[in-house]
């Protein structure tokens, strides 16, 4: 899980504080809420006053916890019939480029199938939804990523992940459209930080992380860059929503660390003490947006965007723990 505590600014670390929080406290569930992103969601709003419920996929001794499986309809119907949840961060889903396209049934089904299932009961029980989606959906964009995007541009996504991210996001307008329900949408850009375990479908980071680590060959693509976000930001904003919730509203979150791979690459490499000898360099990746250079102002204004932690620090952060997780020099 990702350290969360009490000073704004430092890596893992949340000052709830910090934020233009209302009294109220609210009923709310979290699906995906043991996940990389909804772990430390989970603990930041439970640190807010909320009463906070999680639901995922595995057995879990949470007294909160709700197990099931959103892409099974009477599962997640058992889930929502459990309280009157007011809100629902529903981040269950297959995330990854790659887990899309060697596990295609599992990510369309969790990820379009669990969506839908969730919106059904969103229109019955009325409670709002904060929807994750992902920067992917701007596929082979080459401007700036603002919200608008695709409403100005004919935008081609380019892997399965990311139709399934885009097909979920006009479920929701429709939705909205036909019964009336509420919902904001967030597009998630490269985040990263403490508490992702390994796999080889994690995020860039986290892989290089490791591979360095572990004296592990990677590939480091140059043809790419990206906008990382450090978790502790990314959570301080999404708790945010609850008390600034606009329905309709879509939001890119991100942090300001534009840069390309080979940086991140010789940064993890410098702080853990490796040379680049396993590192192969390539040109580009196919199927995988080439640029990432994003418009967060939107979120700035409306939910208190404000990220605090440089890559340098971040990225220190997240290797010193993983130093520690997985018990190595």
């Amino acid at each position: 899980m990702f350290e969360l505590g009490a000073t704004r600014g430092a890596p893992g670390h949340i000052d709830a504080a910090t934020c233009v929080c209302e009294e109220r406290h609210m009923l709310i569930l979290v699906t995906g809420g043991l996940g990389a992103v909804g772990s430390p969601l989970v603990k930041e709003l439970r640190g807010r006053g909320h009463e906070v419920w999680i639901n995922d996929l595995r057995h879990h001794h949470d007294p909160q916890y709700l197990r099931g499986d959103v892409g099974e309809y009477r599962q997640l119907e058992q889930v929502i019939a459990r309280r009157p949840f007011e809100l629902v961060y529903h981040l269950a889903a297959e995330f990854g480029r790659w887990n899309g396209e060697d596990f295609y049934e599992t990510m369309w089904h969790s990820n379009v199938i669990g969506t839908k299932n969730l919106l059904r009961l969103q229109e019955r029980h009325r409670f709002r939804q904060v929807f994750f989606s992902s920067s992917e959906v701007y596929g082979d964009f080459a401007g700036d990523m603002s919200e608008d995007v695709m409403d100005r541009h004919e935008v081609k996504q380019m892997n399965d992940y990311a139709l399934s991210k885009w097909v979920s996001e006009q479920q929701i307008l429709n939705s909205a459209a036909m019964h009336g329900t509420e919902s904001v949408r967030v597009r998630l850009f490269n985040t990263y930080g403490p508490g992702e375990p390994y796999s080889t479908y994690r995020s860039v980071i986290c892989r290089f992380v490791y591979s360095a680590l572990h004296d592990m060959p990677y590939t480091v693509y140059n043809g790419h860059t990206r906008t990382s976000t450090y978790i502790s930001d990314m959570v301080f904003t999404l708790a945010n929503i609850a008390e600034r919730f606009k329905p309709g509203e879509v939001y890119n979150l991100a942090g300001t660390s534009y840069h390309d791979i080979k940086t991140v690459s010789d940064l993890i490499l410098r702080l853990a003490n490796k040379t680049d000898n396993l590192v192969t360099y390539s040109e580009g990746e196919p199927f995988t947006t080439k640029d990432k250079k994003v418009d967060a102002t939107k979120a700035v204004r409306d939910l208190g965007h404000a990220p605090k932690v440089g890559l340098e620090e971040g990225i220190a952060a997240t290797v010193k723990w993983m130093r520690d997780f997985y018990r190595v020099q």
